[in-house]
């Protein structure tokens, strides 16, 4: 078995996911880049940028509503290297339903994604580690710290998230698997910048405005974050929640 670590990123064509894969390589970890086939990205972007970095990646097809293929997906990794040390559930989606439209199939579709989707990962992975391993969740500064008008079923979700960590995080103390989750704030991502379900351009214009950095955060910055908490660096931390922001959720309103 190789000495090199391994990791699986769902959610990994673009974004935060992306990134992610781009610190890990960097620190030599290798992963497999998990690609929802209704994503309009290109995972071998990410592979590109990967390798760009000194690293190694492979990509899986994968549907995070499904436990069979999150049971794939966490082999895809002992298959290829004989080892998985790290999970990173960062598969998400973002519909945007005012409470009178929100159906109960519409609620099931984006937890089933949101939230299932990471115990299902979390699960498969937990399945295949040895000791030391790390989870990492991506929860959201909607649901981990504020609400957001007409996103209930998102904001759920990610509060869920929070949940799930913090219980995993006992449970598999004794195995010594670590888990934790990032809150990322305002993210300048693809999934932000849909102008139908989420900020849009100019609305991420208008919150980096009261933001005090004075801008919205990078995906790389949220990486960085996730490649702390799943690293040695990070040993003796579990349970825990780290939130990317900016500085958002300490600044006091001002009239």
């Amino acid at each position: 078995m190789s000495t090199l670590k391994s990791a699986i990123i769902t959610g990994a064509a673009s974004g935060i996911g992306q990134q992610t894969a781009v610190a890990f390589a960097r620190a030599g970890i290798r992963s497999v880049i998990g690609w929802f086939p209704g994503d309009p990205h290109d995972p071998y972007e990410t592979v590109a940028r990967v390798k760009e970095n000194g690293g190694e990646a492979v990509v899986h097809e994968l549907d995070v509503r499904s436990a069979q293929e999150t049971e794939r997906f966490a082999q895809r990794a002992l298959d290829e290297w004989g080892r998985l040390d790290i999970a990173v559930a960062n598969a998400g989606i973002v519909r945007r339903h005012p409470l009178p439209d929100l159906t109960d199939e519409a609620w099931d579709d984006l937890m089933s994604v949101d939230l299932t989707g990471v115990m299902r990962v979390f699960r498969s992975a937990a399945a295949r580690m040895g000791n030391d391993g790390a989870l990492v969740g991506v929860s959201s500064i909607s649901g981990g710290v504020y609400g957001w008008p007409e996103h209930a079923h998102y904001t759920a979700a990610k509060a869920g998230v929070l949940g799930l960590c913090k219980a995993l995080a006992v449970e598999l103390a004794p195995r010594g698997i670590r888990v934790n989750s990032v809150i990322p704030g305002v993210i300048d991502t693809a999934q932000t910048q849909d102008e139908i379900n989420s900020f849009g351009r100019q609305g991420l214009g208008r919150a980096g405005a009261s933001i005090p950095a004075g801008r919205v955060g990078r995906p790389e910055e949220v990486a960085a974050a996730i490649n702390f908490l799943a690293s040695e660096a990070a040993s003796y931390i579990t349970g825990q929640q780290l939130i990317v922001d900016g500085g958002l959720t300490v600044h006091m309103p001002v009239a």
